[in-house]
């Protein structure tokens, strides 16, 4: 089975990393175009991406490699210059920046790779932090139809977000004319139990499935939870198709990777949304790569958020602020 990309016809040949989670020929191009790209603009500018060229670089994953350098040059590098081995290492390489600084990106080149090895969901990631806040985002759903309609012709949609100017779904096949034309997104408005609808990680290893089914009955919500990989989840909340998406902690010490979660969340804040941890906090992205004040992610529609914050401490899923400080 081919799986769907930006280049046609492109087999998921895996590469097990040493935390044992695949990452693919798709993973490597997508973040080698990606810095070169910003290398090219933003010469200064760190990079924090999830990947780096170490495994990729050994000789027994030669073939692999070659197989990279052969996607990116087929795309063509803006300064006409040949692409070889040690050049797209190096810009994949560009995203290895660590620590904190005051104006960075961030790329999850494939977030959710696995979704990727089912041609399912998956999307491409980028985004800018500036004096610890995330000023813009960029979101691209190659499986994710534009309309929202499920076997819409037009399929594919980026969304947008520059902070104090909303948020905006981009067709990714422009083809179709009726579709040329960005469109502004609002998260929905509903709070009726009996309307909500939540989301959550496919992968049980992502977000505990059983703390997310206690606080949708807690909440009265009858939908079943609609399960997909990667921050188009994020998507589908910033216009509208579902007001809660729960990123529970599955061990206590896990902290999320920055770049799981910067370009979604300003993407649902811009829309009007709202997004914490499971504490009530506001992510914090000027730790390094990790969001290590946090633990979990919460994001609703905004009218939600206190009530899913009040299941959550009445569940016993998180420490209730008031009992600290009596």
């Amino acid at each position: 089975m081919e799986a769907a990309g930006p280049w046609p016809g492109l087999r998921p040949e895996v590469l097990d990393k040493k935390d044992k989670s695949p990452v693919t020929v798709a993973d490597l191009g997508s973040q080698a175009v990606v810095c070169r790209a910003l290398w090219e603009a933003f010469p200064s500018d760190p990079i924090i991406a999830e990947e780096d060229s170490a495994e990729l670089r050994q000789p027994e994953n030669a073939a692999l490699l070659d197989q990279v350098v052969g996607h990116v040059g087929a795309l063509g590098p803006a300064d006409g210059s040949g692409v070889s081995r040690e050049k797209v290492c190096g810009w994949i390489d560009r995203g290895g920046a660590s620590e904190y600084q005051e104006r960075f990106w961030t790329i999850d080149p494939i977030d959710g790779t696995k979704g990727f090895l089912r041609n399912e969901q998956y999307a491409v990631a980028l985004a800018l932090v500036v004096e610890r806040r995330v000023e813009l985002a960029a979101l691209a759903c190659p499986n994710l139809p534009f309309d929202g309609e499920a076997g819409s012709a037009s399929h594919g949609v980026i969304f947008t977000a520059v902070r104090g100017q909303g948020a905006f779904a981009w067709p990714m096949d422009q083809e179709h004319s009726e579709h040329s034309r960005r469109r502004p997104i609002r998260v929905s408005d509903k709070e009726k139990p009996e309307e909500i609808r939540f989301c959550e990680s496919v992968e049980s290893g992502h977000s505990a499935h059983g703390d997310a089914a206690a606080i949708a009955a807690r909440l009265g919500i009858v939908a079943p939870p609609v399960r997909m990989d990667s921050q188009a989840k994020y998507g589908v909340v910033a216009r509208g198709e579902a007001e809660i998406y729960l990123r529970m902690p599955t061990r206590a010490d896990y902290r999320e990777k920055i770049w799981d979660h910067a370009a979604g969340a300003l993407i649902v804040e811009e829309a009007g949304g709202t997004v914490t941890d499971i504490a009530g906090r506001p992510l914090e992205f000027d730790h390094g790569r990790e969001l290590i004040a946090n633990r979990g992610v919460i994001v609703t529609n905004g009218r939600l958020h206190a009530r899913v914050l009040e299941a959550l401490r009445k569940l016993g899923l998180v420490e209730d602020p008031r009992e600290t400080t009596r």
